[in-house]
This record gives C-alpha cells, sequence and structure tokens, in this order.
C-alpha cells in the first residue's frame, strides 16, 4: 500500500514522505489516526505545497538562526489587542499561535508556534510579558510582548 505521511513516523519517515507499506499496518494503523493519506495525484500535489511552507518556516542553520534571533530582538512595539473584562482579566487567553502573528504583524519574520515559549504556559492578563523564541538548539530570542485591552 503507498502512502503519503502527514507525520513524522518513527522508523517510516518525515512528512511528505511517499512509503510503502504492509496493508494492515496503513489500514490499521496509519489512516486511521491521520498520520498518512493514501498516495493519488491530488495528494501529492497538496503536499508538494505542504513541503513548501515548511520550508519557509524552517531555520536552516546557526547563521539564518542567528539574523532571526537579531530581528526579532530589534522589533518594537509587539503588541496585541485581545477583548478583557473590567477587572483586566482576558476572556480566554493568548496562544503562541496569537503571539506568532503579532510578531508578522510588527514586521518581523515568520515564526513557527510551536518554538514559542510563553510565561507559565499560557497569558491571561493585560501588561508586558517575556517571549522566548526557540529558533534553533544553541539560540534563543527574547522579546516583550504588549497584551493591551480591545
Amino acid at each position: 500500500m503507498k502512502l503519503i505521511l502527514t507525520a513524522d513516523v518513527d522508523n517510516l519517515g518525515a512528512p511528505g514522505d511517499l512509503v510503502e507499506v504492509k496493508d494492515g499496518y496503513g489500514r490499521n494503523f496509519l489512516l486511521p489516526r491521520g498520520l498518512a493519506i493514501p498516495a493519488t495525484r491530488g495528494a501529492q500535489k497538496q503536499v508538494e505545497g505542504i513541503r513548501r511552507a515548511q520550508d519557509a518556516r524552517k531555520v536552516r542553520d546557526l547563521d539564518h538562526a542567528n539574523e532571526l534571533k537579531q530581528a526579532i530582538e530589534g522589533l518594537t512595539g509587539v503588541s496585541l489587542a485581545v477583548k478583557t473584562a473590567d477587572s483586566g482579566k482576558l476572556f480566554g487567553s493568548v496562544t503562541t499561535a496569537d503571539v506568532a502573528s503579532a510578531i508578522k504583524a510588527a514586521g518581523g519574520p515568520v515564526v513557527d508556534k510551536r518554538s514559542i515559549e510563553l510565561p507559565k504556559s499560557h497569558i491571561k492578563a493585560t501588561g508586558k510579558h517575556g517571549i522566548a523564541v526557540h529558533l534553533h538548539p544553541d539560540v534563543v530570542a527574547k522579546f516583550d510582548l504588549e497584551v493591551a485591552a480591545n
């Protein structure tokens, strides 16, 4: 059975890889868990689009990570407007995807939301918050995010 992986599978491949597996493994494990899709011409085109998007977000090497760090730490006025109650508490919380979009809106580079580390794993109040972005195992960019009431 030919499948295209949609997630990283140990000892099999990375997302976007075309793999040949036994019918039972594909039908009973990979497909139900959403780890793969059947290999068709349309699916292959979709995978190429996914790969291009991943390459755009991917940090290539240490020098590239340092460039991104300089760009992120050089940003001023990274802010996020959110709905709040009268007391200043947020309705919901600020997520890593919200932070990634705030970086891009402030003129910064596109950052993968999985590389962003929030203080206490979530932000539930207005004010300045320190955010860390893990660009490379050796490179961490830090900046302040201003969460303001909308």
